[in-house]
């Protein structure tokens, strides 16, 4: 963890030109994007809100679909250490999902099994400077992750990130060598609503500059998106409608550029 946190901030304090080798823009005009890469998103409309981090999101699953194009070659331990941890967190995956299937007195591999090897998975550096005017912007605005699991470590003593709950914003507290599970919408999908995908933001800081890795980790997306049917009888109906993961996905990212959540329209 302390090798991946020291790469990673070695990463984002080099001069821009070194991270611009990896940039996720395809051509020089500034108007094509792929998934893969150091920018920021597209922005897609005028008052589309922008976030106050610098990013590097790279591919770490399937193994062999890995960009190694896009993975920084400075510094030199970075390709190394990103490996050795995402096989940690892989692993880290699998067990959060099975102790979820327990607590849900299901199947124990079932979570598990609706992964196949073709699954995606993601790692998304962030960086976040200071910022002189945080009443102005965020670091990272409200949403929801999309995804099945994410695995989120962060900054020893540097806090930031907040959950809503009843529309209040609370605090996650910083903690040295801690991760942080955060259930996606998939997953909430899949346990019917049991266990809930919280919305969440990252506020910025007028004094210290932030680091945080997060792990993304998806369903493959031929899979059928649905409750499980062992959470499901006579007094549990389905809350959710099913639909195609990659179905899924694609309305996930168009509500989100709107600010909107596209699970919400899936409840029953």
């Amino acid at each position: 963890m302390d090798a991946m946190m020291s790469a990673s901030r070695e990463f984002f304090r080099q001069p821009s030109e070194e991270k611009q080798k990896c940039s996720n823009l395809v051509d020089g005009n500034g108007k094509h994007y792929q998934v893969e890469g150091y920018g920021s998103d597209k922005v897609v409309s005028e008052d589309h809100g922008l976030n106050w981090n610098d990013r590097l999101h790279l591919r770490v699953e399937p193994e062999d679909e890995r960009n190694f194009a896009k993975w920084p070659s400075q510094p030199e331990s970075f390709r190394d250490v990103l490996h050795e941890y995402a096989s940690k967190t892989k692993k880290l995956r699998d067990l959060v999902l099975r102790s979820i299937a327990k607590l849900l007195d299901i199947d124990e591999d079932y979570f598990v099994n609706q992964i196949s090897n073709k699954a995606s998975g993601f790692a998304r550096l962030y960086y976040y400077p200071p910022c002189p005017r945080p009443d102005l912007v965020l670091g990272l605005r409200p949403h929801s992750d999309g995804n099945l699991l994410t695995i989120l470590f962060v900054d020893d003593d540097v806090g930031g990130l907040q959950v809503q709950r009843d529309g209040k914003w609370y605090n996650v507290p910083a903690k040295p060598h801690t991760l942080v599970i955060n259930l996606g919408d998939c997953l909430e999908i899949m346990n019917n609503g049991i266990f809930r995908s919280p919305v969440h933001r990252v506020v910025t800081n007028t004094e210290k500059e932030r680091l945080s890795l997060a792990m993304f980790y998806a369903v493959d997306e031929e899979t059928v998106l649905e409750p499980a049917p062992g959470l499901l009888d006579d007094k549990r109906p389905p809350r959710y409608r099913k639909m195609l993961t990659k179905d899924f996905v694609a309305g996930l990212f168009e509500h989100f550029r709107q600010g909107k959540r596209f699970i919400d329209t899936l409840k029953i």
